[in-house]
């Protein structure tokens, strides 16, 4: 009993700890966070080592490694930055410059991880609205927004969708035909909604101020390499080959180089997240130790109750942790369900300022330049887009 009190006290903790993103007095992040709640498990022997190690799903780390280390190489190549200059050489106006922000944030994100656009972009996207004297905030709530928006369309667009392309039995190309008319769909809806909030924005006029995009050196043979290989990977995700094999080749393809050095690349990888991975896994074992899933079968019970209630989980405690505690809900064949736990799960991230990585990745990087994007102006913003989109997730999912 006292071992079983312990455990509580240390998921409660922990757990609260996520949704903050911070443990109070101590600097710690999310991966530090999980990682400490799993060692704690261990240390107090309500797990052992070897259930820890074995409660850590191998195929969904090596998935997000595999992504993390291709997005790496683009990024090295000057990808990201290069698509973005592309586009905004053809439009020059308020309004312009937000939709190109949003298709373009919101298509990369789908392919790409879409904490590794927000993080790319809003140096990018801060430095071009300043350059232009324009309020970079509706700015800065487009590429946050069309980054969790843009993500619902594939299974590798975010780290939840991973969580779930290894649990359920949904492949890619079904996954997309289902998600990814939300996606456009939920892409349009933000810029209508942009629209109506911020009057500066709506001129189609070309602003007087030059577009002063900063160069940076594009490494072509790593680029034609890192896009070849890329789109043989995607291509692969299309034909069915299994998302971790085809991720697994594609980054081992790109570390045969003779152009980069390892210590370019490897920092580059979101170590964090894997660590945050590895220590969410174990805790969600020590969950299930204490048969404490069972107090949400009956509200997970129908469509719309899973809908809700991972709308809920993914706002107090983040989303990759409301997917691995309800994953145990779903069978692995209800394919209706899994999409409807990757469409709620993601469409949340956008309701409040700590929904989602993204959202505090362009919040943190506005601050460092003096403009600050409060929690209120982004529920103002945010709320309104998060009931719509899911209402056109949920409706949508109904009718397939």
């Amino acid at each position: 009993m006292t071992n079983d009190l312990f455990q509580y006290l240390i998921l409660g903790v922990t757990y609260i700890s996520l949704g903050l993103g911070y443990f109070p007095g101590l600097r710690m992040n999310r991966a530090t966070i999980a990682f400490v709640g799993a060692a704690c498990l261990v240390g107090i022997g309500s797990i052992s080592l070897q259930e820890a190690w074995e409660a850590i799903d191998a195929g969904t780390i090596v998935f997000l490694l595999s992504i993390t280390i291709v997005n790496a190489y683009l990024t090295s190549a000057g990808f990201f930055q290069l698509a973005l200059n592309i586009l905004l050489r053809y439009t020059r106006s308020p309004f312009g410059l937000l939709t190109a922000l949003t298709i373009v944030s919101g298509f990369l994100s789908a392919l790409f991880l879409n904490d590794t656009i927000a993080l790319i972009f809003t140096p990018l996207t801060l430095g071009l609205t300043l350059a232009l004297k324009l309020n970079p905030i509706p700015y800065l709530l487009a590429l946050a927004g069309a980054t969790d928006i843009g993500s619902v369309a594939t299974l590798n667009g975010n780290p939840q969708n991973i969580l779930i392309a290894s649990f359920s039995e949904v492949s890619y190309l079904e996954f997309t035909r289902a998600l990814a008319p939300v996606a456009v769909v939920g892409l349009l809806v933000q810029l209508g909604w942009l629209w109506w909030l911020y009057p500066e924005i709506r001129s189609f006029k070309p602003t007087l101020n030059p577009i002063h995009i900063r160069r940076k050196r594009i490494l072509k043979p790593v680029l034609y390499k890192s896009l070849i290989i890329t789109g043989g990977m995607l291509t692969a995700f299309l034909l069915g080959v299994p998302l971790t094999e085809a991720a697994l080749v594609a980054a081992g393809l790109l570390l045969i180089t003779r152009r980069l050095k390892p210590e370019r690349i490897l920092p580059a990888v979101e170590w964090d997240l894997l660590l945050m991975f590895s220590g969410l896994f174990v805790l969600t074992y020590g969950v299930k130790n204490l048969n404490f899933l069972q107090n949400f079968t009956a509200l997970v019970g129908g469509d719309l109750g899973l809908l809700g209630m991972t709308v809920v989980l993914s706002n107090l405690i983040s989303n990759v942790p409301a997917v691995l505690l309800l994953q145990p809900l779903i069978p692995q064949n209800s394919n209706q369900e899994w999409l409807l736990l990757a469409a709620g799960s993601t469409l949340a991230g956008n309701m409040t300022l700590l929904g989602s990585v993204a959202n505090m990745i362009v919040a943190e990087a506005a601050a460092k330049q003096g403009y600050r994007l409060s929690f209120w102006e982004h529920l103002r913003f945010g709320l309104p887009l998060t009931l719509v989109t899911l209402g056109i997730a949920y409706f949508w999912l109904q009718k397939l």
